[in-house]
């Protein structure tokens, strides 16, 4: 396959295999939201809180990795998350479909990208604007121009940092200053996070479990791999990846606590970045820059990298065949474009992390019925379900007044999964009618 190729550009060039597919899910699912939300949950909610942020993204790729061998049957001819919808769905539910898509990838995208602004502007004092635009261009050149070869390349150096950095450090301090101290300054100053009996904190861990399980259901670039996996190896990759991903947040609570035992903190956001005054060597201090540089240029480019793939092949190749230049102008353009956009709105809108991950838990909690219908499904799927979600979605946000955000959460995965049930009963009891009076 030619490197020029536009199949090349989505799929890369071979099928990879356990150890590096592992890898690949790596680089996708440790992001900037992981490293500035797992301080954010052991304060809320102590260690049982990160304990719960652990098994989200955990669960949510062993769970995912269960549907993905009946993904792969579907089709040898499918490669994103867009083609096995369309194969499925109907005109209306199709179009319905990739709009949530296209929102949920957007949202994902904002997110990485505010993470890299926040981090990036803690990290090297340079202005936030050029820090993003910097950020956003290395970005582009990785996902708009050398595409899923670049990206299947770059995990692995990017997950070697990141597992370099969440070992060799802690290891590190605890070596040099023991782990007693750090016990003992963490009992003193803030108690609380080792209390376990934080009812709240498992009811986060329940809801976190669902909103994780129905982002990854959803994730266009979490769907690019599992066409790139070898089909034998799709559904041992996404547990020994989720196995793996749950040891992240642990380790970054770690780093946190190194920080919290000698007392108080400004802000949770730079709690992670207090820890560069307490390291007193410089190869740690790259290492946790480069940690949090490649961290969130791979989540990133991931992520752009398969909305312009879904938004080329499927959608406006839908209303007319491209060209291979022609596709590639338009992978130029939408990259571009979504990057200039990012660089515009991160700059001047800042918003909390956690309670944005609540407030687009609905539309993943939502969602979860209806695709694993439409995945279970052998023929095509009606509108119904598709619309089913819809319901959920709407029915979350009527209620957050009420009920809060994190309960409105299951409301919305309740009422798609009613939706789906009653039609389910209604399609069980018309075939047994027809049956009766033929």
């Amino acid at each position: 396959m030619k490197k020029g190729n536009y199949q090349f550009y989505m799929t890369g060039a071979v099928k990879l295999g356990v150890a590096y597919g592992v890898v690949s899910l790596i680089a996708r699912w440790v992001t900037g939201n992981t490293i500035l939300s797992s301080p954010e949950t052991l304060m809320k909610y102590g260690l049982t809180g990160v304990v719960g942020y652990s098994l989200m993204g955990s669960l949510g790729l062993i769970l995912f990795g269960l549907l993905a061998k009946k993904i792969r049957a579907a089709s040898d001819e499918h490669h994103t998350i867009g083609d096995f919808l369309h194969a499925k769905l109907s005109i209306a539910g199709y179009w319905y479909m990739v709009t949530i898509l296209m929102i949920t990838s957007l949202y994902s995208l904002f997110i990485q990208v505010m993470g890299a602004g926040i981090l990036l502007h803690l990290i090297y004092p340079v202005p936030v604007f050029y820090g993003l635009f910097i950020f956003l261009a290395i970005c582009f050149v990785i996902s708009g121009i050398g595409g899923m070869g670049w990206l299947s390349r770059m995990a692995g150096v990017n997950v070697t940092i990141i597992f370099g950095a969440v070992i060799i450090i802690p290891v590190y301090y605890f070596i040099h200053e023991g782990v007693h101290p750090v016990y003992e300054g963490i009992k003193l100053y803030h108690p609380y996070l080792l209390f376990y009996k934080n009812y709240d904190a498992v009811w986060f861990i329940f809801t976190a479990i669902l909103i994780g399980f129905g982002q990854v259901l959803i994730d266009c670039a979490t769907w690019q791999r599992v066409y790139i996996i070898r089909k034998e190896k799709v559904r041992a990759t996404f547990t020994l990846a989720g196995l793996i991903w749950a040891t992240i947040p642990l380790a970054l609570s770690t780093l946190v606590m190194i920080v919290l035992f000698g007392g108080g903190f400004k802000n949770i956001y730079t709690l992670m970045f207090e820890l560069i005054n307490e390291l007193q060597s410089s190869f740690l201090i790259v290492l946790f820059a480069l940690f949090c540089l490649s961290t969130i240029s791979s989540a990133a480019s991931s992520e752009l990298h398969a909305v312009a793939v879904l938004g080329v092949r499927n959608m406006i190749q839908l209303f007319r065949m491209l060209t291979e230049k022609e596709k590639w102008n338009w992978t130029y353009l939408m990259t571009g474009t979504i990057c200039l956009v990012l660089l515009v709105i991160v700059s001047s809108f800042s918003p909390d992390p956690m309670e944005l991950l609540f407030f687009f838990g609905n539309i993943y909690a939502a969602i979860i019925i209806p695709m694993i219908y439409i995945i279970l499904s052998k023929g095509s799927v009606p509108n119904a379900i598709s619309f089913a979600s819809l319901a959920g979605i709407a029915g979350g946000f009527l209620v957050i007044p009420l009920i809060g955000s994190m309960q409105s959460i299951w409301v919305s995965f309740a009422l798609p999964g009613l939706v789906c049930l009653f039609y389910r009963i209604y399609v069980l009891l018309f075939n047994r009618r027809r049956v009766y009076q033929e």
